[in-house]
């Protein structure tokens, strides 16, 4: 799925067999070293990883690292565009007409959902969302529209609750947005960074942070927190 273009190359004029052979190879060398930069990457830092780190793991010389990607930033970026479509696939985007009467509900189920990632995929977010030294996504912005086009389709989603009451009438979706993007996330930290006491339940403090950010929003306090104009839709990526 990720850096296909990698994967298949030099392959021209082989027999097709040959071809396939070569091609699931290739596949199979890009995804161990996507496995072990991810792995590395949480346990000892962005900063603190090189290509010779990543090659070591995996028992490979780094010139054949730079066969699969040109720089270390690459292997992130494809590592952040597989995080992201993991997330997008937790919280599927079926395109199909929300009621008005379920507006509210699936807006809480889009923030859930974020809860949820991190859950079940934690080296992912931690390298999206909790490693300040990788590379922002912004630099790389066309491989990563999709993620663009999520945080819309979600800003829709609110301004729609928003003018159905849901609300309070002039409420601004992108504030809604990060409010509850960092009613969701600030667990999810806490838990990941081990900054919870022992018996601490992170799905329970997740879930009553979503909708004391609701039950908050909904009752109209006031809202000083004035979003950017900036296009990354990763808080650290």
């Amino acid at each position: 799925m990720v850096n296909t273009v990698y994967f298949t190359e030099g392959t021209e004029g082989l027999p097709v067999g040959v071809k396939e052979r070569q091609g699931r190879e290739r596949e199979a060398v890009g995804r161990a070293i996507l496995d072990a930069a991810r792995d590395l990457f949480v346990a000892e830092g962005y900063q603190n990883v090189s290509i010779r780190k990543i090659a070591d793991r995996i028992e490979y010389s780094p010139a054949a690292i730079y066969s699969y990607f040109p720089s270390k930033d690459d292997i992130f970026f494809a590592l952040a565009e597989e995080g992201f479509r993991i997330l997008a696939a937790d919280v599927p985007d079926t395109r199909e007409p929300v009621a008005d009467a379920d507006l509210l509900a699936e807006v809480r189920r889009r923030f859930w959902g974020l809860h949820q990632f991190s859950r079940k995929h934690p080296e992912y977010f931690a390298l999206m969302f909790v490693d300040r030294s990788v590379p922002r996504i912004s630099r790389d912005w066309e491989r990563f529209g999709f993620v663009h086009e999520m945080k819309a389709r979600v800003s829709e989603l609110i301004r729609r609750a928003v003018d159905g009451g849901a609300f309070p009438s002039g409420t601004d979706p992108l504030a809604v947005f990060g409010i509850l993007s960092a009613a969701v996330v600030g667990p999810a930290v806490m838990h990941l960074c081990n900054r919870m006491a022992p018996g601490d339940d992170p799905d329970a403090l997740a879930r009553d942070t979503l909708e004391a950010a609701l039950t908050g929003l909904r009752s109209g306090s006031p809202i000083t927190f004035q979003p950017g104009t900036c296009e990354d839709g990763a808080a650290s990526a």
